[in-house]
């Protein structure tokens, strides 16, 4: 089961007493925000939760999962998201 961002807004605001357009800015912002210093390259790390870094792919030859045909993928980048400590104690 997933969980929206709606149903996370209205999580957040229940747990904390804000109102839910407070929440959804706030979320809003923190994501804006991680964009965008991911794509500087920076790291952005939430002790013990979760951390997202830029980390750069090289260049490789892939195959057409219907065709079988090779096909030269470019360089690029992607993003890398780490879970924390907590985080993963909270799974077990």
């Amino acid at each position: 089961m997933a969980i929206t961002k709606t149903e996370l807004v209205a999580s957040i605001a229940s747990a904390t007493g804000q109102s839910q357009s407070a929440v959804s800015g706030v979320l809003d912002a923190l994501f804006s925000t991680v964009s965008e210093a991911v794509a500087k390259g920076d790291k952005v790390t939430i002790p013990g939760w979760i951390a997202f870094e830029q980390v750069a792919t090289s260049a490789r030859t892939g195959r057409n999962p219907q065709t079988g045909a090779e096909i030269k993928i470019p360089a690029g980048k992607r993003v890398k998201v780490t879970a924390g400590s907590k985080l993963k104690a909270a799974v077990k």
